[in-house]
């Protein structure tokens, strides 16, 4: 049973969600999607767990259907979390983020942990310096001509719509372990996770450099819920090495799945599947 609604938070912005499953059902799941300033992406993802717990999802505010213009923070996207889980009736949930959606659920934990049953981060967080070993790694796995004209679109004050399905598609095939694979998933995600809201994705950089995560990590560790697991993809150009560190300052089990990359459910379905599964049950027996 899937339903879709749309709730007017305190200050007037509107955020379209969904549910999959039974929503009577407890503990409710919430994915948390990444970007910042992408729509909801989780679609193939939700599916795999439904049957074992309703399963909400939302497009965050500025991104998809939830249209809304204004100044981003940490603290109000984590406020519209808690005015979504007061909607739904949901006391507790595991949260299930990917990517950035990994961030937000960290910083949702570290402020209301007694609404948080377990958390499964998927792709994230990275600690330390890892954009230096990301960028260099997506440069490898790049041609010499496509860097270039990757930068070169970067650098342009206005796309046209190609434009920017082009400039994604280089940005983002990258992520994947196979490359023509990567390619078509990249380019087919450049149409649909659209449009980017640039601005949003600016601002909330700004916000994590100026107050990062790293620094809010033993605060984190004292609040984590018992039941916390990291999910990441072996052959993300992202380093392994920045998600260890985490998994090990946390004190958190990592899962390393082989063969995929940034996006493991595309890659290795089954694998993501079984685990989410796991994690799921796990929690709603204990």
């Amino acid at each position: 049973m899937q339903t879709r609604g749309l709730t007017v938070m305190t200050d007037e912005a509107q955020l379209r969600w969904l549910a999959l499953g039974d929503t009577t059902r407890r503990p409710a799941v919430v994915m948390l999607h990444g970007g910042p300033g992408l729509p909801d992406y989780l679609g193939d993802v939700a599916p795999m767990v439904a049957d074992l717990a309703p399963v909400y999802r939302y497009d965050q505010r500025g991104t998809g259907r939830s249209v809304w213009r204004g100044h981003h923070s940490f603290a109000r996207h984590v406020d519209d979390l808690v005015e979504l889980l007061d909607t739904w009736d949901v006391p507790r949930a595991v949260l299930i983020g990917h990517s950035y959606g990994t961030d937000l659920a960290s910083r949702f934990c570290l402020t209301h942990p007694d609404r948080v049953a377990a958390m499964l981060l998927m792709c994230g967080p990275f600690v330390g310096d890892w954009r230096t070993g990301y960028r260099a790694e997506r440069g490898r796995r790049m041609s010499a001509a496509q860097l270039e004209r990757l930068r070169a679109l970067e650098e342009l004050p206005h796309r046209t719509e190609e434009q920017e399905v082009e400039l994604l598609t280089l940005a983002w095939f990258t992520d994947h372990a196979d490359p023509e694979l990567g390619w078509h998933w990249a380019a087919q995600g450049a149409r649909r996770r659209r449009p980017v809201n640039w601005a949003m994705n600016s601002e909330l950089g700004r916000a994590e450099r100026a107050d990062p995560l790293d620094e809010h990590l033993a605060e984190l560790h004292a609040c984590l819920p018992a039941r916390t697991e990291l999910l990441g993809g072996a052959d993300d150009p992202r380093p392994m090495s920045a998600l260890e560190s985490f998994a090990l300052r946390l004190d958190v089990p990592l899962t390393r799945v082989e063969g995929a990359g940034h996006e493991p459910w595309l890659e290795q379905p089954d694998t993501v599947r079984a685990h989410l599964r796991r994690f799921v049950q796990g929690t709603a027996a204990s």
